[in-house]
């Protein structure tokens, strides 16, 4: 069964996360801490600057991106609404391909519309199910946001990207190993035990319906890390209702996180493969927000986190589950 297992040292709470046991570290405190960084953000001059040569704008996407073969899409290019879909010039995987989420060169984290979304997540999963008909050995979708430069975003105007690989990540087969492992013991979904544990407990738990739910994670990767849990284990298999109800609580989440100044984010995917339906698994996602957009900024990751594999954070997940539930009811 779900166990929430901390340890306090120090004032420091040591959390186990309930299925891989990877620890995070948790002192709010730290938020409260000197930090010799630029406090002149420039955001503005910054977009101005980087719009004027942005080959994800409208008026040079089509000449400055490359199409994809015609055995992937006819035409080169996914396009539904304002998404256009489009291979990575600089890949780091297999079947990397772009989204461009907007035709807005820059929009703020209240400015995404649930149609945007949708609409992307859409012509996402139209190129997953295209990669997997033409390559039936690429099983395992990725879908990753890179919110604004601290994210790793090496480009201001919205996009995300989507991979279709051979084999899961090593992450991804971490939680495939244990939650397969938990099914045969429990015989019951560990995410479904952890959404129900969480929604008893109500301390975590944001908002939820029989197709998706929103928690606050126990043990955090990230600062302001939210979970979107699904009842499908793959993106290739969610239908239009649970893509609209993603798209929806995105949106929410967003507004969320723009109230308690949050200017950067992270948004991973963790999905099954798009052959099968696991029983034992469930796709989730997770949202974390990055450092906010400065000239200098603290870096939120370090030796701890790169070098161990041990999360030090300073944002308490049962504080930002009572910060985003507003914008859930």
């Amino acid at each position: 069964m779900i166990g929430f297992r901390k340890v306090i040292r120090n004032r420091i709470e040591y959390r186990f996360d309930p299925l891989t046991h990877e620890q995070s570290r948790i002192n709010p405190d730290r938020a409260k801490r000197l930090k010799q960084a630029e406090s002149d953000i420039r955001l503005k001059e910054i977009i101005r600057e980087s719009r004027a040569t942005c080959v994800f704008c409208p008026e040079q996407i089509e000449e400055k991106t490359p199409p994809f073969p015609e055995a992937i899409c006819k035409g080169g290019r996914i396009k539904i609404g304002e998404t256009v879909i489009f291979p990575n010039l600089n890949p780091f995987g297999e079947n990397h391909a772009v989204g461009t989420l907007s035709e807005g060169h820059y929009l703020d984290l209240d400015e995404f519309s649930v149609d945007l979304l949708r609409d992307n997540l859409l012509a996402s999963k139209d190129y997953i199910l295209s990669v997997y008909g033409h390559d039936r050995e690429a099983l395992w979708p990725i879908w990753v946001w890179n919110y604004m430069p601290p994210s790793a975003g090496s480009i201001m105007h919205p996009h995300v990207q989507i991979l279709v690989e051979r084999e899961p990540v090593p992450q991804q087969a971490r939680l495939l190993e244990k939650g397969k492992g938990y099914f045969e013991l429990n015989k019951k979904r560990y995410w479904e035990d952890l959404v129900a544990e969480e929604r008893r407990l109500d301390e975590r738990y944001v908002s939820g319906n029989d197709h998706l739910s929103v928690i606050a994670s126990f043990a955090p990767r990230g600062f302001n890390e939210i979970q979107f849990i699904f009842r499908e284990s793959s993106l290739a298999h969610l239908d239009e209702e649970e893509i609209d109800e993603f798209a929806h609580g995105l949106t929410r989440a967003l507004r969320g996180y723009k109230a308690i100044g949050v200017g950067s984010f992270n948004l991973i995917t963790y999905s099954g493969p798009v052959d099968k339906k696991l029983d034992y698994y469930s796709l989730h996602t997770k949202l974390f927000s990055r450092p906010y957009p400065k000239g200098v900024y603290t870096s939120d990751t370090g030796p701890m986190e790169r070098g161990y594999d041990v999360w030090v954070i300073d944002t308490v997940p049962e504080g930002l589950a009572n910060s985003m539930k507003p914008f859930f009811d």
